[in-house]
């Protein structure tokens, strides 16, 4: 159930559920009516006829779960106003209208259309990056991409090295790094390493122009220590496998390293530099990522506390207890949405950003009293005196014979006398039948003759 707040504009709104290779969209008026539905597909004509649509609807709003990619853009080059809703708000939202939780792309299109009409104040309309920053945002997110395959890479051959080669494992400081990579391009196999001595392993560093401060006698004996791998008739190919792995990192630690440069000259000629550059910690990379996931759209983050969203360091709303600066702990703090940025990791909620402070200063408390120069003994003849003394007993109060308690009491006590009789008389009866068995036995019995 959606229900629509007493002032809403007289216009229609629109929602847009995206897909690689359709789009379903909803439109409805100011009072929820669905005028139109329908499904278009993801190319030109079809964005066009989603513009020519729109505008016959009377639509000024539309909501979207992404804020990047040719239909943002071609909505935005018509005149739209989009308005970003996460999919993890749409998936709640959901439960608005029903507690099975199926996943549909025309009921989502809905849901986004409804959420518009009934929360457009709670929703902050998409801001475009200026070309610069949208250019170095897509660089930073390719590079964290090719970092990423150059790691995944770098454990695939780390794994099978230990199966092939153990000793180019650890010989070298880093098994991705290029001195490391050229000595597995020059000996692929346990095979091909087996004929290198100190000799020949010194005149191979010399032809590298290996600068990594450790002798050739220690690089030997690592290489000669390590446990032996595969010699046999796969030594070719485990080699020829090493070789492609090798040449696979080769390629991607030249183009992050084209990525990086290409980030710093860019870095130079953005406008907004100098503001990152300017915090704590902060290098070249960092400070394009930055610059990348914030934007220089001023818009997006009207408040220091949005900004600080970002990073998840939030006041709570409303605070705990009387002081207005309370913060949520970094443990508790939600994950940052999307791509934003781990800020948390690198700075603390009390360091300072700069020229002003991510969160207000702690109260100042004033200094505790200072203590006498010349302080009296704390115990004196008499305390110990009284320490000393045997406390007197207390004479004990006599209980009531009378209340509910007392006849309690005594009715209990009466009981336990009466079952204390009644198992005497018991035994009392007992007592003569027994004899009497006894005397029955021994006369039933036969007497031995001699």
């Amino acid at each position: 159930m959606s229900i629509t707040p007493e002032s809403v504009s007289g216009r229609s709104c629109a929602g847009v559920d995206w897909a690689n290779s359709d789009h379903a969209v909803c439109v409805l008026d100011h009072d929820g009516t669905v005028l139109d539905r329908f499904v278009l597909t993801h190319n030109s004509p079809g964005l066009r006829q989603l513009i020519t649509r729109l505008r016959a609807a009377g639509v000024e709003e539309v909501g979207i779960e992404r804020g990047d990619g040719p239909l943002v853009e071609a909505l935005l080059q018509a005149g739209f106003t989009v308005l970003v809703i996460a999919p993890g708000q749409v998936k709640n939202l959901r439960s608005r209208y029903g507690s099975a939780g199926n996943k549909d792309d025309r009921f989502d299109a809905y849901v986004l259309a409804d959420a518009v009409r009934t929360d457009r104040a709670r929703l902050t309309p998409l801001q475009r990056d200026s070309a610069a920053t949208i250019a170095m945002r897509a660089m930073v997110r390719a590079r964290r991409d090719l970092v990423a395959t150059r790691v995944a890479t770098c454990n695939q051959l780390l794994a099978h090295l230990q199966l092939t080669f153990p000793g180019a494992i650890g010989l070298f400081s880093k098994l991705d790094s290029p001195i490391s990579l050229s000595f597995l391009s020059a000996y692929a196999s346990q095979l091909e390493a087996e004929e290198l001595d100190e000799e020949h392993l010194g005149a191979w560093l010399l032809s590298v122009s290996y600068s990594g401060g450790i002798d050739v006698t220690t690089l030997h004996a690592r290489l000669a220590t390590a446990p032996r791998g595969s010699t046999g008739a796969e030594a070719i190919t485990n080699a020829t496998i090493t070789r492609a792995y090798v040449a696979t990192l080769t390629v991607l630690v030249a183009q992050i390293a084209a990525l990086e440069a290409d980030l710093a000259g860019q870095l130079v000629e953005h406008p907004d530099s100098h503001i990152f550059a300017s915090l704590p910690r902060v290098a070249t990379l960092r400070t394009a990522r930055l610059i990348g996931e914030i934007g220089d759209a001023r818009g997006r983050f009207p408040t220091p506390e949005s900004l600080a969203a970002l990073a998840g360091v939030v006041p709570l709303d409303p605070p705990i207890g009387p002081r207005q600066d309370r913060h949520i702990p970094i443990r508790l703090q939600p994950r940052a949405p999307r791509r934003a940025l781990r800020l948390r990791r690198r700075f603390t909620t009390r360091q300072s950003l700069g020229s002003r402070h991510l969160r207000p200063s702690p109260r100042t408390r004033a200094p505790p009293p200072a203590r006498h120069p010349d302080p009296g003994p704390s115990l004196d003849l008499h305390h110990l005196a009284m320490l000393a003394r045997q406390p007197g007993l207390r004479p004990r109060q006599p209980q009531s014979t009378t209340g509910p308690q007392h006849r309690t009491r005594r009715l209990i006590a009466a009981r336990g006398r009466h079952r204390a009789l009644n198992l005497r008389s018991r035994r009392a009866r007992l007592v003569p039948r027994r004899a009497l068995l006894a005397q029955n036995l021994r006369s039933s019995s036969p007497v031995s003759t001699s």
